[in-house]
Protein backbone atom coordinates (compact mmCIF):
# COMPACT_ATOMS: atom_id res chain seq x y z
CA UNK A 1 0.00 0.00 0.00
CA UNK A 2 1.08 3.80 -0.47
CA UNK A 3 1.29 4.89 3.13
CA UNK A 4 3.30 1.62 4.32
CA UNK A 5 5.94 2.29 0.98
CA UNK A 6 5.96 5.92 2.07
CA UNK A 7 6.73 4.96 6.12
CA UNK A 8 9.24 2.43 4.59
CA UNK A 9 11.15 5.60 2.86
CA UNK A 10 10.95 8.12 5.26
CA UNK A 11 12.49 8.69 8.73
CA UNK A 12 10.75 7.17 12.10
CA UNK A 13 8.20 9.91 12.95
CA UNK A 14 5.72 9.58 15.80
CA UNK A 15 2.31 10.62 14.85
CA UNK A 16 0.42 13.28 16.46
CA UNK A 17 -2.41 10.88 17.66
CA UNK A 18 -4.13 12.08 20.75
CA UNK A 19 -7.01 9.77 19.49
CA UNK A 20 -4.42 6.67 19.62
CA UNK A 21 -5.00 6.07 23.66
CA UNK A 22 -8.95 6.70 22.99
CA UNK A 23 -11.14 3.63 23.56
CA UNK A 24 -13.43 2.12 20.93
CA UNK A 25 -16.22 3.58 21.54
CA UNK A 26 -14.55 6.99 22.14
CA UNK A 27 -13.12 6.71 18.41
CA UNK A 28 -16.84 5.85 17.78
CA UNK A 29 -18.29 9.36 19.29
CA UNK A 30 -15.64 11.17 17.18
CA UNK A 31 -16.92 9.90 14.43
CA UNK A 32 -20.63 10.58 15.14
CA UNK A 33 -19.72 14.07 16.48
CA UNK A 34 -17.84 14.57 12.79
CA UNK A 35 -20.97 13.03 10.87
CA UNK A 36 -23.40 15.20 12.36
CA UNK A 37 -21.02 18.82 11.79
CA UNK A 38 -20.41 17.53 8.34
CA UNK A 39 -24.46 17.42 7.76
CA UNK A 40 -24.58 20.51 10.11
CA UNK A 41 -22.83 22.26 7.62
CA UNK A 42 -24.64 20.01 4.00
CA UNK A 43 -28.24 21.61 5.13
CA UNK A 44 -27.21 25.81 4.35
CA UNK A 45 -25.17 24.48 0.85
CA UNK A 46 -28.88 23.01 -0.24
CA UNK A 47 -30.93 26.12 0.49
CA UNK A 48 -27.89 27.71 -0.96
CA UNK A 49 -28.42 25.47 -4.24
CA UNK A 50 -32.23 25.86 -4.46
CA UNK A 51 -31.58 29.26 -4.65
CA UNK A 52 -28.83 29.21 -7.19
CA UNK A 53 -30.32 25.97 -9.26
CA UNK A 54 -32.86 28.06 -11.70
CA UNK A 55 -29.84 30.17 -13.24
CA UNK A 56 -27.56 27.65 -12.91
CA UNK A 57 -29.96 25.53 -14.97
CA UNK A 58 -30.48 28.18 -17.37
CA UNK A 59 -26.93 28.11 -18.00
CA UNK A 60 -26.30 24.38 -18.94
CA UNK A 61 -29.12 25.44 -21.34
CA UNK A 62 -27.35 27.70 -23.14
CA UNK A 63 -24.62 25.09 -24.90
CA UNK A 64 -27.21 23.34 -26.41
CA UNK A 65 -29.29 25.92 -27.28
CA UNK A 66 -26.61 27.86 -28.54
CA UNK A 67 -26.43 24.97 -31.49
CA UNK A 68 -29.88 24.25 -31.84
CA UNK A 69 -29.84 28.65 -32.89
CA UNK A 70 -26.78 27.67 -35.13
CA UNK A 71 -28.79 24.44 -36.81
CA UNK A 72 -32.09 26.91 -37.61
CA UNK A 73 -33.63 24.77 -34.97
CA UNK A 74 -36.10 25.23 -32.28
CA UNK A 75 -33.90 26.49 -29.27
CA UNK A 76 -36.90 25.79 -26.86
CA UNK A 77 -36.53 22.31 -24.94
CA UNK A 78 -39.04 20.03 -23.71
CA UNK A 79 -40.84 18.74 -20.46
CA UNK A 80 -42.79 15.51 -21.54
CA UNK A 81 -43.99 15.11 -18.08
CA UNK A 82 -45.59 17.29 -15.30
CA UNK A 83 -42.93 16.55 -12.86
CA UNK A 84 -39.78 16.56 -15.09
CA UNK A 85 -38.60 20.31 -15.56
CA UNK A 86 -38.79 20.46 -11.73
CA UNK A 87 -36.83 16.89 -11.59
CA UNK A 88 -34.35 18.10 -13.53
CA UNK A 89 -33.88 21.36 -11.47
CA UNK A 90 -33.85 19.55 -8.46
CA UNK A 91 -31.23 16.93 -9.87
CA UNK A 92 -28.93 20.46 -10.25
CA UNK A 93 -29.78 20.92 -7.02
CA UNK A 94 -28.62 17.99 -5.41
CA UNK A 95 -25.32 18.37 -7.61
CA UNK A 96 -25.07 21.58 -6.04
CA UNK A 97 -25.43 20.53 -2.97
CA UNK A 98 -22.64 17.41 -3.10
CA UNK A 99 -19.88 19.78 -4.96
CA UNK A 100 -20.43 22.54 -2.55
CA UNK A 101 -20.56 20.76 0.79
CA UNK A 102 -17.56 18.61 -0.29
CA UNK A 103 -14.58 20.87 1.05
CA UNK A 104 -16.37 21.00 4.34
CA UNK A 105 -17.42 16.81 4.23
CA UNK A 106 -13.73 16.36 3.58
CA UNK A 107 -12.12 18.62 5.98
CA UNK A 108 -14.50 16.71 8.77
CA UNK A 109 -13.11 13.38 7.46
CA UNK A 110 -9.85 15.02 7.74
CA UNK A 111 -10.05 16.19 11.26
CA UNK A 112 -11.16 12.70 12.15
CA UNK A 113 -8.13 10.47 10.51
CA UNK A 114 -4.99 13.25 10.69
CA UNK A 115 -4.74 13.00 14.04
CA UNK A 116 -3.68 9.13 13.59
CA UNK A 117 -1.24 10.17 10.37
CA UNK A 118 2.38 10.99 10.27
CA UNK A 119 3.52 14.26 9.35
CA UNK A 120 5.08 12.95 5.89
CA UNK A 121 1.74 11.30 5.46
CA UNK A 122 -0.22 14.58 6.28
CA UNK A 123 2.15 16.10 3.52
CA UNK A 124 0.77 14.16 1.08
CA UNK A 125 -3.05 14.78 1.49
CA UNK A 126 -2.03 18.61 1.51
CA UNK A 127 -0.73 18.64 -1.82
CA UNK A 128 -3.16 15.38 -3.46
CA UNK A 129 -6.33 17.09 -2.42
CA UNK A 130 -5.72 20.57 -3.73
CA UNK A 131 -4.51 19.25 -7.18
CA UNK A 132 -7.58 17.22 -7.19
CA UNK A 133 -9.52 20.35 -6.99
CA UNK A 134 -7.68 21.90 -9.63
CA UNK A 135 -7.59 19.42 -11.78
CA UNK A 136 -11.57 18.76 -11.55
CA UNK A 137 -12.49 22.40 -12.16
CA UNK A 138 -10.45 22.61 -15.08
CA UNK A 139 -11.56 19.33 -16.72
CA UNK A 140 -15.15 20.86 -15.91
CA UNK A 141 -14.11 24.19 -17.49
CA UNK A 142 -12.87 22.26 -20.83
CA UNK A 143 -15.97 20.44 -20.81
CA UNK A 144 -18.11 23.61 -20.50
CA UNK A 145 -16.39 25.78 -23.09
CA UNK A 146 -14.61 23.77 -25.49
CA UNK A 147 -16.20 19.68 -25.86
CA UNK A 148 -19.92 21.22 -25.50
CA UNK A 149 -20.13 23.54 -28.28
CA UNK A 150 -18.01 20.90 -30.65
CA UNK A 151 -19.68 17.72 -29.74
CA UNK A 152 -23.68 19.39 -29.65
CA UNK A 153 -23.02 20.71 -32.89
CA UNK A 154 -22.08 18.05 -34.54
CA UNK A 155 -25.01 15.85 -33.30
CA UNK A 156 -27.25 18.22 -33.89
CA UNK A 157 -25.93 19.39 -37.44
CA UNK A 158 -26.23 15.25 -38.22
CA UNK A 159 -29.55 14.59 -37.91
CA UNK A 160 -30.74 17.60 -39.49
CA UNK A 161 -28.76 16.58 -42.63
CA UNK A 162 -30.18 12.96 -42.15
CA UNK A 163 -33.11 13.05 -45.32
CA UNK A 164 -33.05 16.38 -45.43
CA UNK A 165 -35.99 17.62 -48.71
CA UNK A 166 -35.00 19.59 -51.06
CA UNK A 167 -37.34 22.61 -51.79
CA UNK A 168 -38.13 23.44 -55.00
CA UNK A 169 -38.75 26.87 -56.03
CA UNK A 170 -41.38 28.19 -59.07
CA UNK A 171 -42.53 31.64 -60.31
CA UNK A 172 -45.30 32.86 -58.59
CA UNK A 173 -48.91 32.32 -60.43
CA UNK A 174 -50.12 35.49 -62.32
CA UNK A 175 -51.74 37.82 -59.75
CA UNK A 176 -50.46 36.58 -57.08
CA UNK A 177 -47.99 38.59 -54.41
CA UNK A 178 -45.97 37.61 -51.37
CA UNK A 179 -47.39 39.50 -48.13
CA UNK A 180 -43.83 40.39 -45.80
CA UNK A 181 -43.62 40.88 -42.48
CA UNK A 182 -41.39 43.30 -40.03
CA UNK A 183 -37.92 40.89 -39.25
CA UNK A 184 -36.34 42.45 -36.21
CA UNK A 185 -33.68 41.27 -33.92
CA UNK A 186 -35.15 41.80 -30.74
CA UNK A 187 -39.06 42.51 -30.05
CA UNK A 188 -40.34 46.09 -30.17
CA UNK A 189 -40.96 48.03 -27.31
CA UNK A 190 -44.65 48.73 -27.43
CA UNK A 191 -46.16 46.23 -30.34
CA UNK A 192 -50.10 47.08 -30.75
CA UNK A 193 -52.33 44.29 -30.37
CA UNK A 194 -52.60 41.81 -33.52
CA UNK A 195 -49.10 43.07 -34.77
CA UNK A 196 -46.37 40.26 -35.75
CA UNK A 197 -42.87 40.02 -36.37
CA UNK A 198 -40.40 37.65 -37.01
CA UNK A 199 -37.26 37.79 -34.30
CA UNK A 200 -34.41 36.45 -35.82
CA UNK A 201 -32.46 35.89 -32.33
CA UNK A 202 -35.39 33.78 -30.76
CA UNK A 203 -36.05 31.95 -34.03
CA UNK A 204 -39.91 32.10 -33.62
CA UNK A 205 -42.70 34.27 -35.25
CA UNK A 206 -44.03 36.60 -32.57
CA UNK A 207 -47.48 38.43 -31.92
CA UNK A 208 -49.09 40.67 -29.57
CA UNK A 209 -52.34 38.77 -28.41
CA UNK A 210 -53.26 41.57 -25.95
CA UNK A 211 -52.43 43.58 -23.14
CA UNK A 212 -52.26 42.31 -19.28
CA UNK A 213 -53.49 44.40 -16.57
CA UNK A 214 -51.08 46.78 -16.21
CA UNK A 215 -51.47 47.58 -20.19
CA UNK A 216 -48.34 45.66 -20.99
CA UNK A 217 -48.73 44.23 -24.08
CA UNK A 218 -48.66 39.78 -24.17
CA UNK A 219 -46.57 38.48 -26.46
CA UNK A 220 -46.52 34.75 -27.95
CA UNK A 221 -44.42 32.89 -30.09
CA UNK A 222 -44.14 30.09 -32.40
CA UNK A 223 -40.99 28.24 -33.47
CA UNK A 224 -39.60 28.70 -36.48
CA UNK A 225 -36.76 25.58 -37.94
CA UNK A 226 -35.14 25.40 -41.34
CA UNK A 227 -36.52 22.25 -43.33
CA UNK A 228 -34.18 18.86 -42.07
CA UNK A 229 -34.54 14.92 -41.88
CA UNK A 230 -35.00 15.02 -38.30
CA UNK A 231 -36.45 17.65 -36.17
CA UNK A 232 -33.90 18.52 -33.35
CA UNK A 233 -35.69 18.67 -30.35
CA UNK A 234 -34.69 17.39 -27.10
CA UNK A 235 -35.77 16.60 -23.31
CA UNK A 236 -34.60 18.05 -20.64
CA UNK A 237 -34.45 15.49 -18.35
CA UNK A 238 -32.19 13.71 -20.79
CA UNK A 239 -29.91 16.49 -21.77
CA UNK A 240 -29.02 17.44 -18.58
CA UNK A 241 -28.55 13.84 -17.31
CA UNK A 242 -26.10 13.55 -20.87
CA UNK A 243 -24.57 16.64 -19.01
CA UNK A 244 -23.52 15.38 -15.76
CA UNK A 245 -22.52 11.94 -16.98
CA UNK A 246 -19.62 14.21 -19.13
CA UNK A 247 -18.94 16.21 -16.23
CA UNK A 248 -18.15 13.13 -13.82
CA UNK A 249 -16.17 11.43 -16.72
CA UNK A 250 -14.25 14.31 -17.57
CA UNK A 251 -13.63 15.12 -13.68
CA UNK A 252 -12.42 11.75 -13.24
CA UNK A 253 -10.46 11.65 -16.97
CA UNK A 254 -8.42 15.04 -15.36
CA UNK A 255 -6.87 13.29 -12.67
CA UNK A 256 -4.52 11.47 -14.60
CA UNK A 257 -1.55 13.57 -13.33
CA UNK A 258 -2.16 12.33 -9.55
CA UNK A 259 -2.99 8.89 -10.92
CA UNK A 260 0.48 8.85 -12.42
CA UNK A 261 1.88 10.54 -9.14
CA UNK A 262 0.50 7.56 -6.64
CA UNK A 263 1.56 4.76 -8.67
CA UNK A 264 5.16 5.96 -9.15
CA UNK A 265 5.15 6.71 -5.53
CA UNK A 266 3.78 3.89 -4.59
CA UNK A 267 6.27 2.08 -6.42
CA UNK A 268 4.33 -0.04 -8.26
CA UNK A 269 5.48 1.49 -12.24
CA UNK A 270 8.67 3.52 -12.80
CA UNK A 271 9.30 6.92 -15.15
CA UNK A 272 11.46 5.12 -17.25
CA UNK A 273 8.98 2.09 -17.76
CA UNK A 274 6.10 4.71 -18.50
CA UNK A 275 8.47 6.50 -21.10
CA UNK A 276 8.57 3.66 -22.90
CA UNK A 277 5.39 2.75 -23.58
CA UNK A 278 3.96 6.32 -24.22
CA UNK A 279 2.43 5.43 -27.60
CA UNK A 280 0.68 2.66 -26.02
CA UNK A 281 -1.00 5.78 -23.45
CA UNK A 282 -1.17 7.92 -26.94
CA UNK A 283 -3.42 4.95 -28.34
CA UNK A 284 -5.50 4.53 -25.09
CA UNK A 285 -6.15 8.26 -24.71
CA UNK A 286 -7.61 8.08 -28.20
CA UNK A 287 -9.99 4.88 -27.02
CA UNK A 288 -11.30 6.83 -24.21
CA UNK A 289 -11.59 10.73 -26.93
CA UNK A 290 -13.33 7.90 -29.07
CA UNK A 291 -15.59 6.51 -26.39
CA UNK A 292 -16.75 9.94 -24.58
CA UNK A 293 -17.02 12.16 -27.48
CA UNK A 294 -19.71 11.57 -30.65
CA UNK A 295 -16.27 9.88 -32.45
CA UNK A 296 -16.08 12.70 -34.86
CA UNK A 297 -11.72 13.31 -35.68
CA UNK A 298 -12.35 16.74 -34.25
CA UNK A 299 -14.08 15.80 -30.97
CA UNK A 300 -11.87 12.88 -30.22
CA UNK A 301 -8.38 15.27 -30.57
CA UNK A 302 -9.99 17.82 -28.44
CA UNK A 303 -10.42 15.18 -26.10
CA UNK A 304 -7.74 12.70 -26.43
CA UNK A 305 -4.54 15.09 -26.85
CA UNK A 306 -5.37 16.85 -23.12
CA UNK A 307 -6.02 13.82 -21.63
CA UNK A 308 -2.05 12.46 -23.06
CA UNK A 309 -0.60 16.11 -21.98
CA UNK A 310 -2.15 15.45 -18.40
CA UNK A 311 0.07 12.02 -18.59
CA UNK A 312 2.81 13.66 -19.80
CA UNK A 313 1.75 15.97 -17.09
CA UNK A 314 2.06 13.26 -14.24
CA UNK A 315 5.95 12.42 -15.79
CA UNK A 316 7.14 16.21 -14.65
CA UNK A 317 5.69 15.34 -11.55
CA UNK A 318 6.84 12.41 -10.88
CA UNK A 319 10.42 14.23 -11.23
CA UNK A 320 9.67 17.49 -10.14
CA UNK A 321 8.34 15.69 -6.69
CA UNK A 322 9.74 12.59 -5.94
CA UNK A 323 7.97 10.83 -2.59
CA UNK A 324 10.68 11.57 -0.34
CA UNK A 325 10.55 15.35 -1.43
CA UNK A 326 6.59 15.33 -0.83
CA UNK A 327 7.48 13.85 2.31
CA UNK A 328 9.98 16.00 3.63
CA UNK A 329 12.88 13.28 3.86
CA UNK A 330 15.86 12.80 2.08
CA UNK A 331 15.63 11.99 -1.42
CA UNK A 332 17.37 8.46 -2.47
CA UNK A 333 19.06 7.76 -5.15
CA UNK A 334 16.44 5.95 -7.38
CA UNK A 335 13.39 8.92 -5.71
CA UNK A 336 14.59 10.64 -9.16
CA UNK A 337 14.57 8.58 -12.37
CA UNK A 338 16.28 10.08 -15.81
CA UNK A 339 14.11 10.14 -18.92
Amino acid sequence: MLIHHIRANTVSQSPDNPLAVMSFGDHLEELRRRLLLAIAGIIPVFFVGMAIGRPLLGMLMVPIRSALRAADQPTALLSTGPFEAFGTYFRVVLVVTIVGSSPWVIYQLWRFVAPGLYHSEKRFAYLLIPMSAVLTAIGLLFLYYVILPVVLTFLVGFGTTIGRLDIETAPLPQGVQLTSIAVLQADPESPAVGQEWINTSLRQLRFCIGLNDENAPIVVGAELSSTAGILQQYRIAEYVKMLLNFALAFGVAFQMPLVVLLLGWAGIVEREWLARYRRHVLAICAVLGAMLTPADPLSMILLAGPLYLLFELGMILLVLLPASRVAGTPAKPDDVHAD
